[in-house]
């Protein structure tokens, strides 16, 4: 009789040893999924010709479950949104109207009050400057464990999160190549609308001849020739 209790006890130990080890593997099986999964990811981002379509697709869909998918989906979502604010700060960085507010077609097409593009320097830099400090903000361990602090997880899950994904993200934008872009076209922006409020202030002094502006009086030319040379 004893002996076989001790084959039935002997019996529950193996099984539950089986089925924690079956969990475990189960649970290494995801977190190298995730793993992979954000590795690509990543790699997708520091392509030299990025597909953002691609990209959107992967960070859209879930390829583990459970808590794993928690932790998925929230640094998806972190992701996904650093990733939008980027894409916004492209497009604008590469809008070609910034370049073609000093030329004549502008100064043709809305002088001499220059309504529309007085408000869209004005909509442009307070766009450029929220991107800014969001792009900013995106690279501080604050903000990204933001995204999974509130999600009611163990701490072993919280702890990959932070360990494995976000890591040493405050040091990754030391070259500050970005906002530093930001800086250079907002301060286009700047001269930009100094010329344009000098323009429109001064609506009744100069016209358009062929290609080129000119102005009644010398000192007129010579100070809007001025506020040209700032953007040098």
């Amino acid at each position: 009789m004893k002996k076989k209790i001790l084959i039935g006890i002997l019996g529950i130990i193996v099984i539950a040893v089986v089925a924690i080890g079956y969990l475990v593997f189960l649970d290494m099986q995801q977190e190298e999924k995730l793993k992979t999964e954000l590795t690509e990811i990543s790699d997708l981002s520091n392509a030299e010709n990025i597909d953002v379509d691609t990209i959107n697709k992967r960070l859209e869909r879930t390829v583990t479950n459970g808590d794993y998918a928690v932790v998925e989906q929230s640094f998806k979502e972190y992701l996904k949104d650093n990733f939008d604010n980027i894409i916004q700060i492209t497009e604008i960085l590469n809008d070609e109207k910034i370049i073609n507010l000093l030329t004549v077609d502008n100064y043709k097409e809305d002088g001499k009050d220059f309504t529309e593009t007085k408000n869209y320097i004005t909509t442009t830099k307070e766009k450029l400057e929220t991107c800014k400090t969001k792009y900013t903000e995106f690279f501080t361990e604050e903000k990204a464990m933001s995204y999974i602090n509130d999600k009611g997880l163990d701490s072993y899950y919280i702890d990959l999160y932070k360990q494995e994904f976000v890591g040493d993200i405050e040091n990754q934008n030391n070259d500050n190549v970005v906002e530093n872009s930001i800086d250079e076209i907002i301060e286009i922006l700047d001269v930009s609308e100094e010329v344009i409020n000098f323009l429109s202030e001064n609506q009744n002094s100069w016209q358009i001849e062929g290609e080129n502006i000119v102005f009644n009086s010398e000192s007129l030319s010579s100070e809007y020739d001025q506020l040209i040379n700032k953007l040098s």
